[in-house]
């Protein structure tokens, strides 16, 4: 069991197609062991709920039970998973990527990027890092209206530590359009680490659903064209 932490992040995104776009902005995570989802003083338990509905999966299993399915039908097996996401909080949640890190007998097996985009669906990668925490996979799933499919992800996953680190680099026809980067510092998940972030991070989870649109109001008004999108049939496996 690994005990759950908070990290307060820097979320960067630049993108580099058209136009030159960037932003930062701080938010703050949850690490969880999905065996050992943390349990709350009740007063703030309306701030901090880890629901399946909220990930990909049967809304009738556990987090843990819809992560196993989908790893089995690869083959593989694990002993312990820690999955960065945002909380439900006050009935509102979105995560545009959960990060999982499945252990075998405390040997990072694979990681899990779930990436969740505007328009309710949601898809899963699964990836082999290198020792350096360096993976690649191609990119299958729609998220930004501004960018077509195809192409390549560039990703790195730093294992969870004092600090946190994440960056995912898109490539298409040899450029990098959109690069995005996670960088925090933990937290233990105390009431009164919490109460602070709450405080100092209103609505995160909120405001996260607000400036992406904001975002793309912001393309969409200096004239980026729009890419069709073709719905996504979600897949566990």
């Amino acid at each position: 069991m690994v005990a759950a932490a908070l990290y307060d992040v820097e979320v960067a995104h630049a993108r580099r197609e058209r136009i030159d776009y960037a932003f930062k902005h701080r938010v703050f995570l949850w690490l969880v062991d999905l065996d050992e989802l943390p349990v709350l003083p009740w007063w703030l338990r309306p701030f901090a709920r880890f629901e399946s509905r909220d990930h990909v999966g049967d809304p009738a299993r556990s987090i843990r039970q819809n992560l196993d399915a989908f790893l089995a039908a690869h083959d593989i097996w694990c002993d312990k998973v820690l999955m960065l996401a945002n909380a439900r909080s006050l009935g509102h949640v979105f995560n545009p990527l959960t990060v999982y890190w499945c252990y075998q007998q405390e040997t990072l097996v694979c990681v899990v990027a779930e990436v969740h985009n505007t328009y309710g669906e949601r898809h899963r990668y699964l990836l082999f890092p290198d020792d350096a925490g360096r993976a690649r996979v191609d990119k299958e799933f729609y998220v930004s209206p501004f960018l077509a499919l195809g192409g390549e992800y560039l990703m790195r996953f730093g294992e969870p530590g004092p600090t946190l680190s994440v960056t995912i680099a898109l490539r298409q026809h040899g450029t990098t359009p959109l690069t995005a980067t996670l960088r925090g510092h933990r937290r233990p998940a105390t009431p009164f680490a919490l109460v602070k972030l709450l405080v100092t991070r209103p609505l995160t989870t909120h405001r996260v659903s607000a400036l992406i649109r904001r975002h793309g109001i912001a393309l969409w008004l200096r004239r980026i064209p729009i890419v069709a999108r073709t719905p996504h049939e979600e897949s566990t496996s």
